[in-house]
């Protein structure tokens, strides 16, 4: 029977929240939030929205309940809350309900009696009385930061909701309404108003706090963020690092402050590992040759930070020019006629060495007085000739070796590129003695003489070269440390006995802390891109390159085919209607190891497990995440794109960018933060794409302990997962015979 004051009933929500809610919360919250909205329909009162949602901190305040956890469930707490209020709404208008005296009418809803007006007894739990001077539940207590946590805290501690105080302290004529009482709790500052003020005074009074507290307590917040470091710092600055603070930070301590922000700095920012910090000094002190022939996309040069110096300068005509002819001998279909050479360069090889030889004439081009120490020749000096010169490279191994402490594998192969370039036969240096006649002196590096001879007999430089340059790269050989350890800043993952197991927890930690949608499209849609990334580089182990070239083509569209796949060098993310599944499909000659024994000439196909939603968030990325992030930027056709701003020329990735986003990804979501208990892995430190290969190479050695296998998961060799991938201990080898050993124990 329906109740005569709603067309929802007790008994209704009482069934919604035994099936819907039940599963969610334990028994204690269920009987919080079953009772606060039976009370909110006997009372005709309507639940506190935030525009068309319900206002789940206000709710969770009322309630004392987890925020986290009601958010969490607000598709579940949405529909009930929506019921309670279209039946108020709808007992409001209806006509007998207008006879019914409201507190506004001149009785006081203190005094609210437990009948109607035709005498029958209101149904529900009846109202709490109201005590002028509550007992405390505890006498003492820590104190709070901000005026909303202070009305927080004392009501609580006086076992009262705000809804009950509200009811004690304000009259019918303050004309303060409910949702405006409970606003308070979650305000910083004390409410300014004459009547505020009054109702403030009463709350102390009902409490017995001393005359005047709340507004101490605001002053007392007032003089902890009067300043703060984060006023110092440029905007961008700003947003990378407040995403790590604790909600409170303003109201910390200064010196508190400091040590949080030394702690995102080190840590999150920067990474602690000891190359880490060298990376953080150096990239401060930028140097190099820039050429304009490099294909592919430039290393974009930022003047932002006006504490930094760059000593990045334009390449000379001449030495572009030599950069161009080297690149046409290096990528060109045929060689030049007349010349030989051993091997060509893909595009990403190109634009890598074209970067390495800016940062080699770089260092020579730059001054002797600056940070970077430079050899201070002029621009118009340099030329790709004066690499012959054996002085020439041990300047530039010593300058190298104490820019950095040590030795590294850098000079190792800047060494063996020089050999190749002046080797007999193959060598373009060799084959190029024009060059020689852009040589000129340079004092204490390159003689007069020294030129002379080596346009006189340029082939027998070369050898000289090449002779020094074998024996400089041998005793480097002894001497070289390891520049940096790629496993370092994954270590805790790849200790855990599931090095995958643990690295999926950054996945679980995206999906907890996923934005609403509705209210925050554009973060949700960054949130499931983040989810993308490192769910299908976990489930390829697909190499960056091979990862965000990846082309889209949605259910029903004509897929790619293999040759024009095979031209571009790019694979594609498609829907297989044999298989019913999401497809990956790569021809071998996208990937870096093209010609390794995994593919033998076939492209590489993987089915995509529908697992974990998965599907449920591809499917969601293509139908509206992706446009949103797009924006109006011209689609590339790759299923990863950036944010595109207003300034965005492409919403393609290129490689710094998608390394930005893979290293952005776990720094927000994959490292433990103990400031504001965020993250999912302790010890994680940030890194890139590359180091998810390592973890699960080293997995499936831990495992089963065969290299094969853990070759299979990279699209690699054994050989190489053995040198470079595979982190495989004795101890890990150990217990994998002992598991095995140990069955002939468990059998008996």
């Amino acid at each position: 029977m329906k109740s005569t004051q709603s067309v929802l009933t007790q008994q209704m929500i009482e069934a919604y929240c035994d099936k819907r809610l039940a599963k969610s919360f334990s028994e204690d919250e269920l009987v919080v939030i079953r009772g606060h909205l039976i009370g909110l329909l006997e009372r005709s009162e309507y639940p506190i929205y935030r525009g068309s949602r319900l206002d789940v901190r206000a709710l969770a305040d009322t309630l004392c309940l987890d925020s986290h956890r009601l958010k969490a469930e607000r598709s579940n707490l949405q529909p009930i809350f929506d019921a309670v209020s279209r039946s108020i709404t709808e007992f409001v208008l209806r006509p007998e309900a207008g006879q019914r005296n409201s507190r506004h009418e001149g009785c006081d809803h203190q005094t609210k009696s437990v009948h109607h007006k035709d005498g029958r007894p209101r149904r529900g739990k009846p109202p709490r009385p109201i005590v002028e001077f509550p007992e405390p539940l505890e006498t003492t207590w820590v104190e709070p930061s901000n005026f909303g946590a202070a009305l927080r805290a004392h009501s609580k501690r006086h076992g009262e909701s705000i809804y009950h105080l509200f009811n004690a302290v304000v009259r019918t004529d303050d004309g303060i309404k409910r949702s405006t009482f409970v606003g308070w709790g979650r305000r910083n500052s004390v409410p300014t108003s004459a009547i505020s003020q009054d109702i403030l005074r009463r709350i102390e009074r009902r409490y017995r706090l001393p005359n005047g507290y709340f507004s101490s307590v605001d002053r007392a917040a007032a003089d902890i963020t009067t300043h703060c470091e984060l006023d110092d710092l440029t905007p961008a600055e700003r947003r990378r690092l407040v995403w790590h603070l604790p909600d409170d930070f303003r109201r910390r301590p200064r010196a508190e402050q400091d040590e949080i922000l030394a702690w995102v700095r080190e840590v999150i920012i920067s990474g602690s590992t000891e190359y880490r910090r060298y990376q953080a000094a150096a990239i401060r002190q930028r140097y190099a040759v820039r050429f304009k022939c490099g294909p592919g996309s430039q290393r974009k040069v930022s003047g932002s930070r006006s504490s930094d110096t760059s000593y990045v300068v334009d390449a000379p005509k001449h030495l572009n020019d030599e950069m161009l002819e080297l690149l046409r001998f290096k990528t060109s279909t045929f060689a030049t006629f007349g010349q030989q050479r051993n091997g060509v360069w893909g595009t990403e090889t190109a634009s890598q060495k074209v970067e390495h030889f800016g940062l080699f004439f770089g260092a020579f081009a730059a001054p002797v007085s600056s940070d970077v120490q430079g050899f201070g020749v002029d621009h118009n000096a340099l030329t790709f000739a004066m690499m012959v010169f054996p002085k020439v490279w041990d300047w530039y191994l010593q300058w190298r070796e104490r820019r950095r402490g040590f030795f590294t594998a850098w000079e190792i192969d800047m060494l063996t590129l020089a050999s190749a370039l002046c080797r007999e036969e193959t060598g373009w240096l060799r084959q190029c003695a024009h060059l020689s006649t852009s040589l000129r002196e340079i004092d204490g590096l390159i003689t007069k003489t020294e030129i002379v001879d080596a346009q006189a007999d340029w082939s027998a430089a070369c050898d000289r070269l090449v002779k020094h340059a074998r024996t400089r790269k041998k005793e480097v050989e002894r001497v070289v440390k390891i520049h940096r350890d790629p496993f370092e800043p994954i270590m805790t993952v790849l200790e855990a006995p599931s090095p995958v197991g643990e690295y999926r927890k950054i996945t679980e930690e995206i999906l907890h802390r996923m934005p609403d949608e509705k209210r925050h499209p554009r973060a949700a849609a960054e949130a499931v891109r983040a989810f993308l990334l490192l769910r299908i580089g976990l489930h390829t182990g697909l190499r960056q390159k091979n990862l965000r070239e990846l082309l889209l083509c949605k259910p029903g569209d004509q897929p790619t085919s293999e040759r024009k796949l095979e031209n571009a060098k790019r694979g594609e993310l498609r829907w297989s209607t044999r298989e019913g599944g999401w497809e990956i499909f790569i021809p071998s000659v996208a990937f870096k190891n093209a010609h390794s024994s995994f593919f033998g000439s076939k492209p590489f196909r993987l089915i995509l497990p529908d697992l974990g939603q998965l599907y449920d968030f591809i499917d969601a990325w293509n139908d509206r995440h992706r446009s949103r992030l797009l924006g109006p930027a011209l689609d590339p056709g790759t299923f990863f794109v950036k944010t595109a701003k207003i300034t965005s020329a492409n919403a393609e990735y290129s490689q710094n960018t998608f390394f930005e986003a893979w290293r952005t990804a776990n720094q927000r979501y994959g490292i433990f933060n103990p400031w504001t208990r965020r993250g999912a892995i302790k010890g994680l430190l940030p890194h890139g794409p590359h180091n998810v290969r390592d973890v699960l190479a080293t997995h499936i050695l831990k495992q089963t302990g065969s290299y094969e296998q853990a070759s299979y998961a990279i699209q690699d060799t054994p050989e190489v997962v053995a040198k470079h991938y595979g982190r495989f201990l004795p101890q890990d080898k150990a217990e994998i015979a002992a598991r095995i050993l140990n069955q002939v124990w468990d059998a008996a």
